[in-house]
């Protein structure tokens, strides 16, 4: 063999060792939460891992509630939320003295989708979506059974939802911005803090109708149909598509983030993967169907992060400081 063809071999060979060797970092991250800002997430792990062979982001699926139970309880260095920490939960990290970064990703348009070959809805208004899914009366529960119940043109046919669980950021949001108040929604819909579950459910069922994150819907086009969404009975019923996600006139646009526990940022480890986080999120938050923010709020998460002498945190009682 000659001698160049040996380089060859053993460059191509002893690659990955040198990639390892030059990486100082090594051990584990801890990150739980959100189902709709795990595809994200996950993404940004991987890729992490790629580059530092010795580190494993073990990324959980509990629910934005329950991922705050986890990271209130110091079990996680990493939360990923789809909504803006609440009172209570503020209040806990308080009490417990645990500061955090609060840390905007991306936005999402959650999406209220049925099965693809529905072929008699294309749009709902927030009227319509709060008959079909607030509590309803104490003992009976809400009256809409059929689909005929919301308008006598549609079929006389058993309307079975789908949504995500109570411990769901998402749950929190949809029942907020819709029934006007959060958690407030009719029990008896098949509930799972598992997207994919959801998926599955609309898509074998010819009238089903249920809601979750954007990302899961373009990964589904195939067998799902989303529907367009208006505020209010005179506007204009709009499409959950990337230019109206990300100026804000699709009704159901949101911000989604991670909440990082300040303790962890002093560990070089998680510093770095939150760094490598928000400067791969532009580009991983296309892939996986969510919209980036605007460069200046991703360099403004930058400067909350390389600035460790002051504790960040941007709760508000009616919501986050979050702006576009």
């Amino acid at each position: 063999m000659k001698l160049t063809t040996l380089s060859i071999v053993l460059t191509v060979f002893l690659a990955p060792i040198y990639a390892q060797a030059k990486s100082p970092l090594s051990g584990t991250i801890k990150v739980d939460g959100s189902s709709t800002v795990y595809p994200i997430t996950e993404a940004i792990a991987e890729e992490f891992q790629k580059l530092h062979k010795r580190v494993r982001v073990m990324v959980g699926v509990s629910g934005t509630g329950g991922g705050f139970k986890k990271f209130l309880a110091s079990e996680t260095d990493i939360n990923n939320a789809s909504r803006v920490i609440k009172e209570k939960e503020f209040k806990t990290a308080k009490e417990k003295k645990i500061g955090f970064v609060e840390i905007p990703v991306a936005y999402d348009g959650l999406s209220v989708l049925v099965n693809k070959n529905n072929n008699f809805v294309s749009e709902m208004s927030f009227k319509m979506l709060k008959k079909l899914w607030e509590p309803g009366d104490a003992a009976k529960g809400n009256s809409v059974k059929k689909w005929s119940d919301l308008n006598p043109k549609w079929p006389n046919e058993n309307i079975k939802l789908y949504g995500p669980g109570h411990d769901s950021g998402t749950f929190d949001y949809f029942t907020e911005a819709v029934n006007g108040k959060s958690k407030a929604s009719r029990a008896d819909f098949t509930a799972s803090e598992d997207d994919n579950t959801l998926v599955r459910g609309i898509s074998e069922g010819k009238f089903a109708i249920g809601y979750f994150g954007y990302a899961y819907y373009v990964e589904n086009k195939d067998k799902l149909k989303a529907l367009k969404i208006k505020e209010k009975q005179s506007s204009k019923a709009v499409a959950p598509i990337p230019s109206t996600i990300a100026d804000g006139s699709y009704p159901l646009a949101r911000p989604i983030f991670i909440y990082v526990n300040r303790k962890s940022l002093s560990n070089p480890l998680v510093a770095e993967f939150v760094k490598f986080y928000i400067k791969s999120a532009p580009k991983l938050a296309k892939e996986v169907g969510y919209i980036p923010l605007s460069p200046k709020m991703y360099n403004d998460s930058l400067d909350r992060i390389n600035n460790k002498n002051i504790v960040y945190s941007f709760y508000k009682k009616n919501g986050s400081s979050v702006k576009k």
